[in-house]
């Protein structure tokens, strides 16, 4: 049985190191790109594009402490690295990732709203927050009961998912709604049609990243020991592989990948 078990364990650690070198070797140069063009583009950044910024961000520092893993046997004593790691991927992402879609969201069905708040100087503070809700989770694993916290992500989880599903299927509305040749000077409807696809590629990839986090949050719900672990860290290495898709929608939006037809 000991046998079985520490054969497991062998698997998912060598399982969760594999999908972290393959989201170093792919993620970290696509966010970097992605970083690159909008901090260098002429004017400075603009106020559209602070929220994949902000992501591109949040998923090089990912990559860069992802290093530590290696390092946990050494660091087990010292720090949990794989708890921290799974606060900055599991509370980062999805949050900047519900923002872009919200933002897709204002600007086809509350145009009025989204010009609104267009500014940069709103954008800022709700990045700012976002980083400051993933540092207070971040603290939260070694000061709350470990129940506690997990049953609060798979709140969020579940909302954050429903919130995606209502913004994919208000736009899809809108674009039912709006007939071929309305805004046809503008290009209203191609508008409309990429803020679609772009929500659609952001809620599919949150869905198979965090639906399996949700199933086990709900299977071992009151029981975090041994098993859940185990299988925590295999909806990790899944988790962790998609974290090049939202670079690679951007650089398609700018052109940057005219090799993929379509979008």
């Amino acid at each position: 049985m000991n046998s079985t078990n520490d054969t497991f364990v062998a698997t998912v650690t060598v399982l969760t190191k594999a999908s972290t070198s393959l989201n170093l070797i792919l993620g970290l140069p696509t966010n970097g790109y992605v970083l690159w063009l909008i901090a260098s583009r002429v004017g400075g950044i603009k106020a559209s594009e602070i929220f994949s910024f902000s992501l591109a961000v949040n998923e090089i520092l990912f990559c860069l402490f992802s290093l530590l893993l290696f390092l946990e046997e050494q660091l087990r004593n010292l720090l949990n690295i794989f708890s921290v790691l799974s606060v900055l991927i599991g509370m980062g992402r999805p949050l900047f990732q519900t923002c872009i879609c919200l933002e897709r969201y204002l600007a086809v069905v509350h145009p009025l709203v989204f010009l609104r708040y267009k500014p940069l100087r709103y954008r800022i503070p709700c990045s700012a927050l976002v980083c400051m809700v993933q540092t207070v989770y971040g603290l939260a694993f070694f000061f709350i009961e470990h129940q506690i916290l997990f049953n609060i992500y798979l709140t969020q989880y579940i909302f954050l998912v429903s919130l995606n599903l209502f913004c994919c299927f208000s736009v899809l509305w809108a674009l039912k709604r709006s007939k071929p040749g309305d805004g046809e000077r503008k290009g209203g409807r191609d508008v409309k049609m990429r803020a679609f696809k772009i929500i659609l590629l952001i809620l599919v990839t949150m869905m198979l990243a965090y639906f399996p986090w949700i199933a086990v949050f709900i299977a071992f719900q009151g029981n975090w020991k041994g098993d859940f672990f185990r299988a925590r860290s295999l909806c990790f290495s899944v988790n962790v592989m998609t974290g090049f898709v939202q670079p690679l929608i951007y650089l398609h939006g700018t052109g940057r990948l005219p090799c993929i037809r379509g979008f």
